[in-house]
């Protein structure tokens, strides 16, 4: 089941507090980076993010985005200054985007 895009905004409306926040449309669910980080996804209408120090210490529930994918975690907090310090939290911890050729 594809995200739907009403949910995307309802997303992206929590994420107003984090900087630079971009989508990308991928068979019908999108992954969400900041700062060019990928740090979580909308899958099946439902917020994840990685697994960090940062967001382990907000988030507690653990669901796999899609069949054979790594567990993430479910973002079940409403309150965008929240949501937007443990994503602040989760930038330094993840790897640096790697850089496309051309």
């Amino acid at each position: 089941m594809a995200s739907s895009p009403e949910y995307l905004a309802y997303v992206l409306e929590l994420l107003s507090g984090v900087p630079e926040v971009t989508t990308r449309k991928m068979m019908g669910e999108y992954l969400l980076y900041a700062q060019g980080k990928l740090f979580g996804g909308v899958y099946d209408d439902r917020f994840l993010v990685k697994v960090t120090n940062a967001s382990r210490a907000v988030l507690a529930t653990e669901e796999v985005p899609y069949e054979g994918a790594a567990p993430m975690l479910l973002v079940d907090v409403e309150d965008p200054h929240v949501v937007a310090a443990f994503v602040d939290g989760m930038l330094p911890e993840l790897p640096a985007p790697r850089k496309r050729r051309k």
